[in-house]
């Protein structure tokens, strides 16, 4: 109770400097964070936000008019020059195959054997017959000449010499039936062993040994003759147009074909059917070509690219594929202006050649045509242009 009040003074006054000191640390704690988060927030603007004053690198090809081949590309079918379905002339039991299934074959190689000796025998009784009606020419001639002679002395009326003179014409048109009876008997028995028609690639047999086959119904198997081999393929109306016309063996300049892996087939071919008409089906005219195949590269029914020319383009324009775009409105390439803008080109596409497209209409001499970056592009953006190293390639022109 007596406690000194001046204590309790300074110990309260003490009490509120001690509470009192924190204040600062905490004041500058807080700055601290705010500083922090406003820098935090200005990174993440500047990267929302890049800078957009810096010009796009882009390459270009300057391109000038050039001479460009008239062609066009369509899709093909092989199939050999000659397919023989290989079929017996007699029926019989097949008795062996002949060849290996898939080889390359001669024409009349034997393929198979067909059970002879019914043929065999029939042709010994077609020879027999012959004998017989010899025998009967010979016996005929006799009697002619014997009443021949007694009908020049009367001994005999002219009606017998003439009943024998037409006796011994039909003898002796008995003896040329018994020959061609026994030719067609050597015949038969030659068609028991089934030869190849033409030389080629055989199929597979489709019967085995043992098995019964019809004369002229039996599918054994087939031949694809590879050499030459032809090209099946149809042009549109408007590839026609494009082309100059109506093709024919004449104004094809050169027919090409490009294997399934992309390779080109190194020998060329050339027009051996071209349709007077257009098929009023399809809209196509349908075409072929023939090529020589000594190494059998080209299959009977592969499906192959055929490339077509009958002409070139004078004064075009050529550019890398990538730079042709394409829209609802058509095609078009984004060229650099002077002041290094990209602009957009609205162009009459032609055809592919090699890697590159040739450009019909809507570019000038020197103008300076995109071919990367294309995706980032947008008219009026200022891009920074480099000369490509991979200029469109003349080489196929």
């Amino acid at each position: 109770m007596n406690s000194n009040p001046s204590k309790y003074r300074f110990a309260s006054t003490g009490s509120k400097k001690t509470k009192s000191r924190p204040l600062p640390a905490m004041l500058a704690a807080l700055l601290l964070c705010a500083l922090l988060a406003a820098c935090s927030k200005d990174s993440t603007n500047r990267n929302e936000f890049p800078e957009t004053d810096q010009a796009l690198p882009v390459s270009v090809v300057r391109v000038n008019p050039v001479n460009a081949p008239r062609m066009t590309e369509t899709v093909g079918q092989t199939e050999g020059a000659k397919e023989v379905e290989v079929r017996p002339r007699v029926g019989g039991i097949l008795l062996k195959h002949l060849y290996e299934e898939g080889e390359s074959v001669q024409a009349n190689q034997a393929l198979f054997l067909i059970d002879p000796e019914p043929f065999q025998i029939a042709l010994a009784q077609a020879r027999a017959r012959l004998s017989e009606q010899q025998a009967r020419v010979t016996d005929a001639e006799l009697e002619e000449a014997r009443l021949k002679r007694l009908v020049a002395e009367n001994f005999v009326s002219q009606r017998m010499y003439d009943n024998a003179v037409a006796s011994l014409a039909i003898e002796r048109a008995g003896m040329g039936a018994a020959r061609e009876q026994v030719r067609q008997a050597q015949l038969n028995l030659s068609y028991t062993k089934v030869v190849a028609p033409v030389g080629g690639s055989s199929g597979r047999a489709q019967f085995s040994e043992g098995s019964l086959v019809e004369a002229q119904n039996s599918l054994l198997t087939t031949i694809h003759q590879v050499s030459p081999v032809w090209v099946r393929f149809s042009l549109s109306d408007h590839d026609l147009t494009r082309l100059g016309g109506y093709l024919t063996e004449q104004n094809v300049q050169l027919v090409q074909v490009i294997l399934p892996d992309g390779s080109e087939y190194p020998l060329s071919g050339k027009i051996n059917f071209a349709a007077s008409y257009i098929d009023p089906v399809l809209g196509t005219q349908q075409l072929r070509a023939t090529f020589e195949n000594p190494d059998k590269r080209l299959l009977p029914g592969q499906f192959v690219r055929v490339r077509i020319k009958t002409g070139e383009y004078q004064n075009v324009f050529v550019v890398p594929q990538p730079a042709v775009l394409a829209s609802d409105l058509g095609k078009y390439v984004y060229v650099v202006n002077e002041q290094n803008e990209a602009t957009i080109r609205s162009v009459q596409a032609g055809e592919w050649t090699g890697r590159d497209w040739v450009i019909l209409d809507g570019l000038m001499s020197g103008d300076r045509v995109i071919v990367d970056n294309l995706i980032k592009l947008q008219p009026g953006l200022i891009v920074a242009p480099q000369e490509a190293t991979d200029a469109p390639g003349h080489a196929a022109l």
